[in-house]
């Protein structure tokens, strides 16, 4: 009877043409972004010698949008239609690194951190007018299987994309490779035009300033009991993944004595448990609540650290490096689940503003700091603060266990 609910489950999934065309266009757009990362970050340190300046740059060109335009990009998609914002930003992240690539013939490599750069800008925009699109066309029970589809697609290119980026970059140049970004992302423009039309936005509803929205958009959050809850736990779990994530290195070299190639294996076997992972987690979003999901992945994840820093064999690293990335889909999509179920639509954009930089800004401060801490502590003790800062994100989540999340009316605290 399980196994017969579940085909029905995946067959209607798929039948809902927004989920089809939205994993159709990520496809492609998941290609143009893993051969930007990493043909860029292969041609600048080709050009530059190694200049360890120039290849932080790429980082910034392409995470300092996240802080600079994510709550802006978050209220300009609750404004704007979401069909038509995805099709007009990805469609201009084409033509500009069609740009980038006619400026890259004429001699001025330096043009190429615009690719990046304006490409990052512009998801800003998209992204939370993809989640707009799950709200308003996907049934509520379809949404967490719909979103364990959307991650299993993102773990696979966390194995795959980096290989494909390499192998053209390094075969066919950076040209080529400038040219397949961009028309990757003039397909995913063209695929989404099989979404269904945009609503039409009534002229009878009051006008309001981009200011006032915001301030909106912050209240609506400040006044979800969930979505403070939420709050709690991204920041906890940001502290934690950016205290430990340049330090993975350390583990191989000190903790496990063996040479820094050996990092590889370490990041395969996370990968291998993610793409495991996605396909798993397909078959416990039915039952299980989002909650729920989102805390064991994170407890999971704890014990993962806690293990990796205590290890000091390659084989016992390796299977906590595994047994972490196969629940690691279970923390992505219950956050995506939550965000979705316990939001307005026409919050979506400005809570996932919010949300997200709080995250990702713990992550650089700890990431900052990492570096320091280690002069002054050991390894392991970094490891187990990590772990620690996970269960914290566990019990922030604790209130929620009760019952299951809704979408708030009002957004007041309940």
């Amino acid at each position: 009877m399980t196994n017969t609910n579940s085909e029905i489950n995946m067959g209607a999934l798929f039948r809902n043409p927004v989920i089809r065309t939205i994993l159709l266009s990520a496809f492609f757009l998941q290609i143009g972004i893993w051969v930007r990362n990493y043909s860029i970050l292969l041609y600048v340190i080709e050009q530059t010698h190694e200049n360890p300046v120039a290849v932080s740059l790429i980082s910034v060109a392409e995470f300092a949008p996240i802080f600079l335009f994510s709550f802006i990009g978050g209220t300009f998609a609750d404004r704007w239609r979401p069909r038509r914002t995805m099709i007009w930003c990805d469609f201009l992240s084409g033509v500009s690194i069609f740009v980038v690539l006619i400026t890259l013939l004429f001699g001025n490599w330096k043009v190429i951190f615009f690719a990046t750069l304006v490409s990052s800008i512009l998801s800003q925009f998209s992204q939370p007018s993809g989640m707009k699109l799950f709200k308003l066309h996907v049934k509520e029970e379809l949404i967490q299987l719909g979103m364990s589809m959307y991650q299993t697609l993102f773990a696979v290119f966390m194995i795959l994309g980096p290989i494909i980026g390499t192998f053209i970059y390094q075969h066919y140049g950076i040209s080529a490779a400038i040219a397949i970004m961009g028309i990757a992302f003039m397909l995913s423009a063209a695929i989404l035009f099989m979404l269904p039309p945009d609503r039409e936005i009534e002229d009878s509803q009051v006008k309001t300033t981009l200011m006032q929205e915001m301030k909106a958009g912050f209240s609506y959050v400040w006044n979800s009991r969930a979505l403070t809850l939420l709050g709690g736990c991204f920041a906890a779990a940001g502290l934690a993944l950016g205290l430990t994530q340049p330090l993975a290195v350390f583990i191989i070299t000190e903790r496990l004595e063996l040479p820094k190639e050996q990092l590889q294996w370490l990041m395969a076997a996370f990968g291998i448990g993610m793409i495991l992972g996605g396909g798993l987690t397909i078959g416990l979003a039915k039952k299980t609540p989002p909650q729920i999901l989102l805390a064991v992945g994170m407890a999971v994840n704890a014990v993962g650290l806690i293990v990796v820093g205590l290890s000091d064999q390659l084989w016992i690293t390796l299977i906590a490096q595994f047994i972490s990335g196969l629940f690691m889909p279970c923390i992505h999509i219950g956050i995506n689940t939550m965000i979705l179920q316990n939001t307005e639509e026409a919050f979506i954009g400005r809570v996932n503003g919010i949300l997200n930089p709080l995250f990702m800004g713990t992550m650089v401060i700890s990431m900052s700091a990492s570096g320091w801490l280690k002069q002054s502590f050991s390894l392991l003790a970094m490891y187990e603060t990590s772990a620690l800062l996970l269960f914290i994100g566990v019990l922030a989540l604790v209130p929620l266990f009760k019952r299951a999340p809704r979408v708030l009316e009002n957004g007041e605290k309940v």
